[in-house]
């Protein structure tokens, strides 16, 4: 009986023992232990996030990344590898060989509609390589970055199917959402919500801690079985915004790239023909008009947006170095000849700093302008704690030298990737590029087939759906194998393309209310103007052929049609958030202290209407701390109890609080505290603050955050991460048995934007 049939059986095994009347005259039998086969490589994969084309140092940057470098130069850089172009799709994809929209992650998983490509809701019939790795003797961890389980899902009270350790992971630690900070990330460690083990004073930072658990699990897993292999799922925040990273690795670029992005665009692309990255006669690509050019930039524009792009060389870098952890720790238990590495971007590089890039990207999640005298007051605070900083879309555009667009559109700039795979053992050239075209549902089919495990019919009684993927693991030994990989439909929030045997269609249709260069969002999809281009000889898309080949052209949007009926792509939207899931939404919130945070999804919705929040309190004479808060130090509100009064605080996007204070003291014995929140106009109003019907407190709110905290949880009774109170640090608990109850009752309606929510959310993909 195989591994995988064992593991999945649901009845006992029959005993090969014998069975006398006594000990003495019985003969004991235990079951095979699932085992790997003799020789099997530990699997390390590397999954970086918004990390575009050109800004590792061996793609052709001058950002050092000396771990990549050297795991390149040892192994293999793919120069034609291919993502959806946006997280939890590509992730999707790369576990389980099946296409974004066949998941039903046709968009990241904090936009979610009722249609199967669309609901976030990812089948076990779709396993993941990580489900049919530990049926075959491995042992798997997932550290970092998950963003594969629905809104909903994301809090303690919710079922764990779609959490790692609920797909075949047996340790997890890192983030569940999108988006985290790095010096005070909200952590989830195997099942629970946990904080982080230091502050920042005392040397915190997220990704160095995902390095000490990664380390971690390898030990425990070889203190108990030293030969088994591992796999291990490595997915840092970085470079995902907010850019934080330590002064030392900021600084360290201090001057790099004051010649702006076209000059190190144009540097980058000539290192990459150098290298053999791009074919001969490749052609850079144009700047687009939206991008302003270097030269026409003031000097203190130019002085504020180097500086952004060298905390993002520090992030990256810093980044390197923990994987260089990892890496040195492989080498010190001697199997890294017999690791694959594997290392990777899950979409192109973001533009969603914007055109100024942002101090703190929660202005831009809110529509709200920011202003470049405030920005540069806070130059040097960029990359620290107090920051929730991205830079502006010129830096990305060059990040993905010498592609078109970026993270989130269909053009190669959004969905073309590095991809380094390093496997002394297993593969003999050193130093070589692979141009044959691949996508990341190649990678589960690859890694099976190099560890020669076949694809299993069932998993734990599951019958599992056709893998979509194919492997490329013929590459690895041939510089001239055949591509494998012929035809890859795309599709992203209404931009499509149909790669097909070396050719390539395409078109970009904008988001709903998010069109930045001139085009029309509102414009039919079957209006599009497609493009075409002949991508064997033409990687960068600069020479549009579709008047030149229009039978060409129309043979791929046939075939594109026929792909995303397949594949579960219609309905066609371009408004992502349309149609979003609402069932967990409520008109009346009663919470115990305590509970794990609330993500955003379930939280109660105060955003631009009144609302009345009620704490339960029973005081001996004096109390103290949160009664509950959502947001952080970028945004949000908390209604807490400071020096024995009642406050509500509104931290309006970091740039201005308002807070009103209770006059009087909260009297002994039990009472109810009351907020009382009254709209006066869009996006402001008044506060009233009660002990029982008593009035004690009053305040104008004259500006209210629009759609959004960011990713910052709701909490009820302390604080979590970066405090959203001024002057108090978390978690700031209530006095203990203080607190019996709060009770949130929103009013009215609130008023909706769907098309800059969907901003919102998309600002933490």
């Amino acid at each position: 009986m195989t591994t995988v049939a064992r593991m999945a059986q649901t009845t006992r095994p029959p005993f090969g023992g014998k069975i006398g009347r006594t000990f003495d005259d019985s003969t004991p039998w235990w079951p095979d232990l699932p085992s790997a086969q003799p020789g099997s490589p530990n699997i390390v994969v590397v999954l970086l996030d918004d990390v575009g084309f050109a800004q590792f140092g061996c793609y052709g940057s001058d950002i050092r990344t000396p771990t990549f470098d050297a795991l390149a130069s040892g192994g293999l850089r793919y120069s034609n590898f291919h993502t959806t172009a946006l997280c939890s799709p590509t992730r999707a994809a790369l576990l389980t060989g099946r296409n974004h929209h066949s998941n039903g992650m046709g968009r990241i998983a904090n936009i979610t509609s009722g249609f199967p490509g669309y609901n976030a809701e990812m089948s076990h019939e779709d396993g993941m390589i990580s489900e049919i790795l530990v049926r075959n003797g491995y042992s798997t961890f997932a550290v970092g970055k998950w963003h594969l389980t629905p809104p909903h899902e994301q809090q303690m009270g919710a079922p764990r199917a779609r959490w790692p350790l609920g797909r075949g992971f047996e340790r997890y630690y890192g983030f569940l959402d999108g988006e985290t900070d790095q010096y005070y990330p909200d952590l989830v460690y195997d099942n629970h919500q946990v904080d982080p083990p230091r502050s920042p004073e005392e040397g915190y930072h997220l990704t160095e801690d995902m390095a000490d658990k990664a380390v971690l699990f390898i030990n425990d897993a070889r203190a108990t079985n030293p030969n088994k292999p591992f796999f291990l799922w490595f997915a840092p925040g970085a470079c995902h915004s907010p850019h934080q990273a330590p002064k030392e690795f900021i600084d360290a670029y201090g001057g790099q790239f004051d010649k702006g992005w076209d000059a190190w665009r144009e540097d980058v692309f000539a290192r990459q023909l150098a290298a053999g990255l791009m074919p001969a006669g490749t052609e850079l690509s144009d700047r687009p008009p939206w991008i302003p050019a270097w030269d026409s930039l003031t000097s203190d524009e130019c002085r504020l947006y180097s500086r952004m792009m060298e905390v993002f060389a520090g992030f990256l870098t810093h980044t390197d170095a923990q994987v260089g952890r990892i890496v040195d720790h492989v080498k010190s238990l001697g199997e890294f000849d017999n690791t694959i590495f594997v290392i990777m971007s899950d979409n192109g590089a973001s533009a969603e700093g914007g055109p100024k890039g942002s101090y703190n990207e929660v202005f831009f999640f809110n529509f709200i302008p920011e202003s470049l005298e405030e920005n540069l007051k806070r130059i040097d605070l960029l990359g620290t704690p107090d920051a929730h900083n991205h830079y502006p879309w010129g830096w990305a555009w060059a990040g993905n030298t010498p592609f078109k667009r970026w993270k989130r559109e269909t053009h190669e700039g959004g969905v073309t990737d590095p991809l380094i795979v390093h496997w002394p053992k297993g593969i003999s050239a050193r130093g070589e590029v692979r141009h044959q075209y691949t996508h990341a549902v190649d990678l589960m089919p690859t890694l099976l087939d190099v560890l020669k495990i076949a694809p299993p019919s069932e998993i734990a009684g599951v019958t599992q759906s056709p893998i979509e993927g194919v492997s490329f693991a013929n590459t690895l030994a041939k510089a001239d194998a055949p591509s494998k990989h012929v035809t890859q439909y795309f599709e992203m929030f209404g931009s499509r393309a149909l790669y097909h045997d070396g050719w390539k269609a395409v078109v970009f249709h904008p988001m709903a209310n998010l069109a930045y260069d001139g085009s029309d969002p509102n414009l039919p999809f079957d209006k599009d103007q497609w493009e075409l281009y002949n991508i064997e000889n033409d990687r960068s898309e600069s020479r549009d052929v579709a008047s030149q080949h229009p039978e060409k052209l129309q043979e791929l949007i046939a075939l594109w049609w026929r792909e995303a009926e397949e594949h579960q792509v219609l309905p066609l939207n371009n408004q992502p958030g349309k149609f979003g899931d609402r069932r967990l939404r409520r008109e009346r919130y009663e919470y115990k202290p305590g509970i794990g945070a609330l993500p955003r999804a379930v939280a109660p919705n105060l955003h631009n209407r009144g609302f009345r929040i009620i704490a339960v309190v029973d005081s001996s004479g004096s109390v103290n701390g949160t009664i509950c808060a959502h947001g952080s130090a970028s945004a949000g509100y908390a209604v807490y109890v400071r020096n024995n009064r009642l406050h509500y605080e509104h931290n309006f996007v970091g740039l201005h609080r308002f807070v009103a204070v209770a006059n009087v003291e909260v009297p002994a014995g039990q009472h109810r505290l009351v907020v009382q929140f009254t709209m006066t106009g869009r996006f402001k109003g008044n506060v009233e603050l009660y002990y029982d019907d008593l009035p004690v407190g009053a305040a104008e709110i004259p500006m209210t955050v629009p759609l959004t905290y960011s990713v910052a949880g709701f909490t009820v009774g302390y604080l979590r991460g970066h405090s959203v109170i001024a002057d108090e640090h978390a978690p700031f608990p209530f006095t203990a048995g203080a607190l019996h109850r709060v009770i949130v009752e929103p009013e009215g309606r609130t008023w909706r934007d769907p098309a800059r929510e969907d901003r919102a959310a998309l600002g933490t993909q």
